[in-house]
């Protein structure tokens, strides 16, 4: 299995030279408390536990998988005790307000934790993982009673927190969801239904499992109107904190997965099961839409750190494993053969797994900040400030989430493409990495639904193109102001390009949807690639400008650090941007070639 070691001489590089969060952190309410020796205390003992503690897990767990029995899951051996160290070193309440015994430290701190955690062993990072979700939704939309009485112990860890979307009948239609609740004389309401795919949905390493559930009151209005959100804990607590008895909700199975193996996947029975409204009636999937956009956020992490963890083991192995002599001539004498990073296409394979974990990385580290200012108005109960950085980074979101996925997973099959033959076999650790990294693009809304979400939602129908006319503006800016460097020229000139091209093809699109509605459906996931090319292509020309004026000034890292950026912005550039040509040619093309086939012509057997 690759060795982990977490990257924190790049994510550093982010965090102080290229998107100066010392002075992000100076600007927010009690960010002050966010010292630059902090965060360096923090990032390097949460690199030691992820390091030592849950990457040794990562191949065990994946062998072992999940036990189930009678109702209960018990997770791979170490799990319980690794997740007793996350409880015991404060890392679930990093970035959750004093109040509810959080450190209160701003959101962006944890997803830097979750970076680490995840690249470590993804499967134990889903346990703590959705109980951030679970976290902010009550504290968005819960009354003082729900945040009193659930905050403190999922704020500690002491429970954790799952999301019941999904039902048999329907994964991403929630419209069609058919559970049911009955309101009770004492205000609580009789929970019944069965939820598929419920990540973390039982376990032994916490306590207690809080649920917030979808269903539907028994007046409630058919398809997405009529769904309210619950709180339904798998024990009751008693009035003084403490637990009290078993609710009416067990786990019916596990899924039996193709990767992530050491995260319980459950099937979720509710037999009329104590449960609390959350919300306002009927509006449930709005509220559950905080809990959605802060799990796609952590699923674009998933993206980066199976690049990271792939490239992290590829990239020993071609420097060590050797193989013919390379094109231009012997370049290890000494050996009967070349090292492989000497051969052009393996350089390709690495270099692109090097640019798709550096820049994601970049994409998610400045949504980060959009994140923090988000929480800030979450936490002062300030709607307006929440609105206008949830409409921001809503934006991003489906990008982060579809894009990053999609080239996370990409990068994992490289992984195993540098490694060969030995790349398919287990001990290695390489195909583990590629089928943890196959679910990412699937939970959370499929890549295409996030192109939807993206093209007909976020870009059609909300701003009428605005959101991207708003984000090309700052690269437009970008541009301006360095246009007048030399050596950034070519980033430049490309980056107005397809700043430029952006928003022609958003005009087009929305013109053609207003004769043929089928443009939406065909053009969104070219549509979606496209973004997520220009949005790395903007990150990778800010990276390069701060390598550039830190080898002339002098920066935190050595020149060959900031030389190595320089040189993976120009392979990005010129061998992974040129792809968003094809997605922009194919996402103008008309619908009729993909919608004209009658469905009885698909198949002839």
């Amino acid at each position: 299995m690759p060795a982990y070691k977490a990257p924190l001489r790049d994510m550093r590089f982010l965090m102080n030279e290229v998107f100066d969060y010392p002075k992000h952190y100076a600007n927010l309410p009690g960010g002050e408390e966010a010292s630059p020796d902090l965060i360096d205390a923090i990032l390097d003992e949460s690199a030691k536990f992820c390091e030592n503690v849950l990457a040794p897990l990562n191949l065990p767990g994946d062998l072992e998988g999940c036990h189930f029995e009678n109702g209960e899951v018990r997770t791979p051996a170490g799990f319980k005790e690794a997740y007793e160290q996350y409880v015991a070193g404060g890392w679930q309440g990093l970035n959750y307000p004093t109040e509810f015994g959080g450190q209160g430290l701003p959101m962006s701190m944890g997803l830097f934790r979750s970076e680490m955690m995840g690249t470590a062993n993804w499967s134990f990072t889903m346990y703590p993982g959705l109980s951030i979700g679970c976290i902010n939704t009550i504290m968005l939309h819960g009354t003082d009673e729900h945040k009193a009485t659930y905050l403190p112990p999922l704020v500690e860890g002491r429970w954790t927190g799952t999301m019941c979307l999904t039902e048999p009948q329907c994964g991403t239609d929630l419209g069609q969801v058919k559970t049911k609740a009955e309101a009770q004389a004492d205000g609580s309401y009789k929970l019944t239904g069965t939820k598929i795919f419920i990540s973390a949905g039982e376990h032994d390493l916490s306590e207690n499992i809080v649920h917030i559930v979808l269903a539907r009151l028994p007046d409630a209005p058919a398809g997405t109107r009529g769904i309210s959100l619950f709180i339904v804990p798998k024990f009751l607590a008693n009035p003084d904190g403490t637990l009290g008895e078993r609710n009416t909700v067990a786990a019916g199975s596990i899924e039996h997965k193709m990767g992530i193996r050491a995260s319980a996947t459950c099937v979720m029975n509710f037999d009329g099961a104590t449960a609390f409204l959350i919300g306002p009636p009927n509006k449930g999937l709005e509220c559950m839409f905080t809990f959605m956009n802060t799990a796609r956020i952590g699923t674009a992490i998933q993206g980066v750190a199976h690049a990271e963890q792939s490239y992290q083991g590829s990239l020993p192995y071609a420097l060590e494993r050797r193989s013919m002599r390379a094109l231009s001539g012997k370049k290890d004498p000494e050996f009967a053969a070349d090292a492989l990073i000497h051969h052009g296409d393996v350089r390709r394979m690495l270099l692109t797994q090097k640019a798709i974990a550096e820049g994601g990385r970049a994409m998610v580290y400045f949504a980060a900040q959009y994140a923090d200012n988000m929480a800030v108005g979450i936490t002062n109960g300030d709607k307006e400030t929440y609105d206008y950085w949830d409409d921001k980074l809503g934006f991003l979101t489906p990008i982060l989430k579809g894009c990053l996925t999609e080239l996370g997973l990409e990068a994992a099959n490289l992984g195993m493409q540098v490694f060969g033959g030995h790349g398919y076999i287990k001990e290695h650790g390489m195909e583990q990495i590629a089928r943890d990294a196959r679910i990412s693009t699937l939970y959370e809304g499929t890549t295409g639904i996030q192109a939807l979400d993206l093209l007909g939602r976020k870009v059609l129908l909300s701003t009428k193109g605005k959101a991207v006319r708003d984000f090309t503006a700052d690269i437009a800016k970008f541009c301006r102001d360095h246009v007048g460097n030399k050596q950034m020229r070519p980033f430049v000139w490309e980056l107005t390009k397809i700043a430029t091209q952006w928003n022609y093809l958003t005009v087009r699109i929305m013109l053609q949807a207003r004769k043929d509605r089928d443009v939406v459906g065909t053009a969104a996931h070219d549509f979606l690639m496209y973004s997520g090319y220009a949005a790395l292509a903007y990150f990778w020309a800010q990276m390069a400008a701060v390598a550039f004026e830190k080898l002339e000034k002098g920066g935190n890292d050595e020149p060959a650090f900031y030389q190595a950026k320089i040189e993976t912005a120009e392979f990005y550039f010129e061998r992974l941007l040129p792809r968003a040509k094809a997605h922009a040619e194919t996402m103008l093309k008309p619908t009729k070639s993909l919608m004209q086939m009658d469905k009885a012509r698909f198949n002839f057997a």
